[in-house]
């Protein structure tokens, strides 16, 4: 019996230890990725970290700028002390979600300079390999 048991034991640690292998595969939705990009350039003031999350077309150009507050003032136009950053979810598609591109409207609420500032801007991401990368920030459409 207690071999029984033992064996029975270590079939099933085997088994639990087998199914938690997703350590390559990104699990988080378009909106996840896009939100910590952009937390990583206007929270973290991380450029390295944020151009790990975008295309290598993207990361080239965002090493570039040098800064992520260099890159995030000239690129993307928007400039932030501090930043709350949270997906649209008004024109949002569950479809997006299982091709491999998404475009992503993002809502920016914070303060520059002591001004609140609130604004919005789309990004497009890739899908390669299981993990969501920024490939484009989209021209705001309503700016002049």
């Amino acid at each position: 019996m207690k071999k029984i048991t033992a064996l029975l034991s270590l079939l099933s640690c085997l088994m639990l230890s087998a199914c938690g292998d997703t350590s390559n595969k990104d699990t988080g939705t378009p909106g996840d990725k896009a939100t910590a990009y952009f937390d990583a350039l206007y929270n973290q003031q991380d450029l390295n970290k944020a151009s790990s999350m975008a295309t290598p077309n993207l990361s080239r150009i965002m090493k570039s700028y040098g800064t992520a507050k260099q890159f995030s003032r000239n690129l993307v136009n928007l400039q932030y002390d501090e930043v709350v950053i949270e997906v649209d979810m008004s024109n949002m598609s569950l479809r997006e979600q299982y091709g491999d591109e998404a475009k992503i409207n993002l809502i920016f609420e914070g303060y520059f300079n002591g001004n609140k500032v609130d604004d919005i801007r789309s990004v497009k991401l890739l899908r390669k390999k299981g993990t969501w990368y920024v490939d484009k920030i989209l021209a705001d459409p309503f700016a002049r």
